[in-house]
């Protein structure tokens, strides 16, 4: 008898688990299975096809072709023979089904869209994809309608094509792939990180030195789970790296440019925090309340003028750039700095010139 192990994989993993902004998209280990000793030599997308419940030959073909089937550690292609005792692992840029994902016809700014991938330009205030508490109105309910024909949004997941995300209040640039062999080939990207990303935000005081780079393990926060702490000592956590210069000092505040090397949860705005910098506005890691200027009352007004104006942290994914999944050709797109930063950025530089 073949012996045949599921993983569950919201517990268990392949890869590392980045979340949020600039999210790498984890490969997780959905299979594993032990070839039986008496097994007979088999292709491997039809040995997995027959014990996968619900899986299509095409599917696991997809998976193959890009390198997410793994035969005793090494990558096969679809028409590797199973030998006995091999050790196949199936790993999918995918977690289980959690909720139900129902279409919505919602607008979304699409930047770039052909048969395979579509680039869209999320605005603040919209979350990504159902999750407790936010089960609809994600950016995945409006995929899900816009693309209600394709195979790949019929499969019941609950992020089909998706291979990274931000946060709800944070806006910018994300690439969604429309079919089984773009989103591996994507997700690879992601993991291997060569995809190209930079984020404009406006944080809190000066760093100092004024371009560098924030090396810190990031993990849940040990008292509020629901946000992230820099474990320095890297005794938990996961290895996080954010590169910064700043774009233009605004006396009590700096437009910075931020490039990701690493896409863990909240990593921007945890990084910045931690070295005395959080987010302007940014309620979860204290940027929400006056950390530098004085205490005029007019100064005081100013600022709270502001928030009012800009009601998140001050966080834009301004560019993306990957290689075509099937062409192999580099792509690039940038997305303006949305209004609400544009306004507060302007109040700033008026407020700066009034002092001299």
């Amino acid at each position: 008898m073949t012996v045949e192990e599921f993983s569950d994989t919201r517990e268990q993993e392949k890869y590392t688990e980045p979340d949020q902004e600039g999210q790498e998209q984890e490969l997780y280990e959905h299979y594993r299975y032990v070839v039986d000793p008496g097994q007979s030599m088999l292709r491997i997308d039809k040995y997995l096809s027959k014990r996968i419940e619900n899986v299509s030959r095409t599917r696991v073909q997809a998976a193959a072709q890009a390198g997410n089937i793994l035969v005793n550690d090494s990558p096969v292609k679809p028409n590797y023979r199973v030998k006995p005792l091999d050790v196949i692992q199936v790993l999918l840029p995918n977690p289980p089904r959690e909720i139900e994902l129902i279409p919505q016809d919602i607008p979304v700014t699409v930047v770039y869209e052909d048969d395979d991938l579509i680039v869209v330009d999320k605005a603040a205030g919209m979350v990504v994809h159902p999750a407790y508490g936010n089960y609809s109105g994600t950016l995945m309910n409006a995929l899900m309608y816009h693309f209600r024909d394709l195979p790949l949004f019929r499969t019941g997941e609950i992020r089909p094509g998706l291979v990274h995300r931000i946060d709800k209040n944070t806006s910018g640039l994300l690439v969604v792939a429309k079919n089984e062999y773009a989103h591996n080939r994507l997700a690879r990207q992601f993991f291997r990180r060569t995809t190209g990303r930079l984020y404009t935000a406006l944080v809190w005081g000066t760093p100092d030195p004024s371009e560098g780079t924030i090396t810190g393990h990031v993990g849940r926060n040990i008292r509020d789970r629901k946000i992230m702490q820099v474990f320095p000592d890297g005794s938990q956590g996961k290895h996080a790296v954010t590169h910064y210069r700043i774009i233009e000092p605004l006396g009590y505040v700096s437009l910075i440019e931020c490039r990701l090397e690493t896409g863990r949860t909240h990593q921007i705005r945890v990084h910045m925090a931690w070295k005395g910098h959080p987010l302007f506005n940014d309620e979860e890691y204290g940027g929400h309340r006056i950390l530098k200027g004085t205490t005029f009352t007019k100064y005081q007004q100013f600022v709270r003028n502001c928030f009012d104006l800009l009601p998140r942290q001050a966080l834009h994914a301004r560019t993306l750039s990957f290689d075509h999944p099937v062409t192999g050709k580099r792509l690039s797109f940038e997305s303006p700095v949305p209004q609400d930063m544009v306004v507060v950025i302007e109040k700033w530089r008026n407020y700066i010139a009034g002092r001299e």
